[in-house]
């Protein structure tokens, strides 16, 4: 009897440890499975499936999807309900948490389920004039999921993305992620979506490899659609000019950052790429609508500053300088596996180099404009009755809380509790701007 429940167990563990391996390798950093996002006879339990943009069932060429549309196939795999913050799994792949009063997933890119918290507040409490607000479309990009009750915003002027022309209604998964991971990098650091097969993801520092005359490629970092990409829920949008970027991670990137930072080692293109949707955003292309430079290096100056800096009032730190919350790209690095092997670097370089990820998580966060860190309040902290470091409350400091309860205040940041900050602690702008 204790040798069969022996070895019950152990059938119990190789399963899970199976379906983990199924769902980390899914993917497998090109196409996935054909049935875990479309069903062949257009139904399932007898429905009809739905094509983009169209009613369901009804357009020829149907890609006969598993959902009412292409973000809510994503999210058939990629939402969950987990209960602990970052997931409750290290090797967690959701992106939106679902049923819970405040977001749980920490991957590097956001939870979407920000987009569904709003607040508004009074910035002094007597004075109803001062109201302020901050609905969920500005906390990330508003992706159409209908299953999910995701849909487009179109408060955004001209009904495009902010310094674009990519319509607002069309938003999706797909926009940004090739479903179907034709883009793939070859020895060389070059893209194509033909040339070699894909053996494996390139978000976790895999190159491509040759072997006697075969060459293999890996996967785009997240599937990232590159040059001459187009989604299928568009028309006549301009295809995509710039290649995937260069980026790595580690597998166990869904966690929280209470105790240590998740990095992500951005390489060559992290801007760039973002510039395919975001045309004239900032100084990378002639006439943008932005100022602030990107794409040049720190230089000693501001590496020395952005490794100094601990907190407010403290920048007498000499090393373990980074933070996530203000993560910079590597140089000009194209090179999955010295991508990699930098996430364990502490200090940034004078060669780094500032990215759109530097201040913004690609998904969604916490605060408005998706930034990493607050947005439109002096202090980030206030002072507790013993003058420590504590989060704003939304009743007693209504101006730095910004609506937000303690609770929400450090789930946005990624739970890091309010002692890793001075009291009064001032934006994390001044990581490299210090004051």
């Amino acid at each position: 009897m204790k040798l069969r429940i022996s070895l019950i167990l152990m059938l119990a563990w190789l399963m899970i440890f199976w379906f983990i391996g199924v769902a980390f390798a899914f993917h497998s950093g090109g196409a996935a499975e054909c049935d875990g996002c479309h069903t062949m006879h257009n139904s399932r339990s007898g429905a009809p499936m739905s094509s983009p943009g169209s009613a369901i069932g009804a357009a020829p060429g149907n890609p006969l999807l598993q959902a009412s549309d292409s973000s809510s196939v994503c999210l058939n795999c990629h939402a969950g309900m987990d209960a602990l913050p970052g997931g409750g799994n290290a090797t967690s792949h959701h992106i939106m948490s679902l049923g819970q009063p405040i977001p749980t997933e920490r991957t590097p890119g956001g939870d979407f389920a920000w987009l569904k918290k709003s607040w508004s507040w009074l910035q002094n409490p007597v004075d109803p004039m001062s109201r302020k607000d901050s609905p969920g479309e500005r906390h990330g990009h508003n992706v159409i999921a209908a299953d999910f009750g995701y849909f487009p915003d179109m408060s955004q002027p001209g009904n495009v993305a902010p310094g674009g022309t990519y319509p607002a209604g069309q938003l999706h998964c797909i926009s940004c992620h090739d479903p179907h991971g034709r883009y793939r990098q070859l020895p060389g650091g070059t893209f194509d979506t033909s040339g070699a097969p894909i053996t494996g993801s390139g978000s976790y520092g895999a190159e491509p490899t040759t072997s006697g005359g075969a060459t293999f490629a890996v996967g785009a970092y997240r599937l990232l659609g590159g040059v001459n990409y187009r989604p299928v829920t568009v028309g006549a949008v301009p295809a995509f000019t710039q290649a995937p970027m260069f980026a790595a991670v580690e597998s166990t990137f869904n966690r929280s950052e209470d105790t240590s930072e998740v990095p992500v080692a951005y390489g060559r293109g992290s801007s760039e790429w973002c510039t395919n949707c975001h045309t004239t955003t900032h100084s990378l292309v002639s006439g943008g609508s932005f100022t602030h430079a990107l794409g040049a290096p720190l230089g000693d100056t501001i590496a020395t500053a952005y490794n100094n800096y601990v907190k407010t009032g403290d920048v007498s730190g000499v090393g373990g300088g980074f933070t996530s919350l203000v993560p910079v790209q590597r140089g000009d690095i194209a090179s999955n596996s010295a991508l990699y092997n930098l996430l364990s670097t502490s200090n940034v370089q004078p060669n780094d180099t500032v990215t759109c990820f530097t201040c913004h998580r690609a998904h969604a966060s916490g605060w408005d404009k998706m930034l990493r860190f607050p947005y439109g309040t002096d202090f980030m902290t206030v002072a507790d009755g013993n003058g420590n470091p504590a989060y704003p409350d939304p009743f007693a400091n209504p101006a730095q809380a910004m609506g937000r309860t303690p609770a929400e205040f450090q789930a946005a940041l990624y739970d890091r509790p309010a002692s890793r900050f001075a009291a009064f602690q001032t934006s994390l702008c001044n990581k490299c701007h210090t004051v």
